[in-house]
């Protein structure tokens, strides 16, 4: 039986994505006390400063004045956290070890409610002093420049293996496997299974996951405009024969990182 005590704490700078996960997680835990949204790490912090932990926080990534974690930089981290973004690939590869889950967006229903019963089952192990002293090593020692990024990757090419440098990539994409677009215009097929494992061997300030299917490099793109229904159409140098898209919950988080 979940318990009414239940409190959960939610960071997330974009308000369309804020209502959806919040409309999400009063339909899975309908007796829980949700706080927030909290959009900054300053909001985030000055209100830790001044209430007690919650028992579980929704932490994006990437908030408003930059990335929650530096919410718990200083700070004995006592409470578990689901991360709800995949922008920050070194940071879901670490805290995956630890943390309930990461969730990429858009955030479907099914999965917010795996990792909130992934949540009611180890609620256990986050009483345990020694694992949460575990889990504040890991933020004391995130470091982001740390992580080396692939420069090249190999792809089939008939019977031979070629290699494409980073570069002179287009995107990634999810058909039957996973491929390669290179500036040329060919596609080659990869031996990845997923592009959540190509996403953790690029740098993320150079490839974004545009969606379930694409991964695009900054320099691949041309421009973007927005539709009637608020996702953003990229004009690629290059297309790979269909129209890439951004949905409207992750067009703000495409736009900070492609003016960066």
């Amino acid at each position: 039986m979940i318990p009414q005590t239940l409190t959960i704490l939610m960071l997330e700078d974009e308000p369309l994505v804020a209502l959806s996960l919040l409309n999400l997680v009063r339909e899975i835990e309908p007796a829980a006390t949700i706080i927030g949204p909290l959009s900054s790490v300053k909001e985030a912090q000055e209100w830790f400063n001044t209430h007690p932990s919650p028992d579980l926080v929704l932490a994006d990534i990437q908030l408003a004045d930059g990335i929650s974690l530096d919410v718990f930089a200083n700070r004995p981290l006592d409470c578990p956290i689901i991360f709800t973004t995949a922008y920050n690939e070194y940071a879901i590869r670490a805290f995956k070890l630890n943390s309930i889950d990461y969730l990429l967006k858009p955030i479907e229903k099914e999965d917010l409610k795996t990792a909130l019963d992934k949540y009611h089952l180890l609620q256990a192990k986050f009483e345990n002093k020694t694992y949460l002293l575990q889990m504040q090593e890991l933020f004391a020692n995130f470091n982001p420049g740390a992580k080396k990024y692939k420069t090249r990757f190999s792809v089939h090419q008939g019977r031979s293996m070629a290699l494409i440098p980073a570069e002179e990539i287009v995107c990634f994409g999810k058909e039957e496997y996973i491929y390669l677009l290179n500036t040329d215009g060919k596609k080659y097929i990869s031996d990845f299974r997923s592009l959540d494992e190509v996403a953790e061997l690029l740098d993320p300030t150079q490839f974004f996951r545009a969606n379930r299917q694409y991964l695009v490099a900054l320099t691949a793109i041309e421009g973007f405009r927005s539709d009637e229904w608020g996702k953003l159409k990229l004009k690629l140098k290059v297309s790979p024969g269909e129209e890439v898209t951004v949905s409207r919950e992750k067009a703000g988080e495409f736009r900070r990182w492609v003016e960066k």
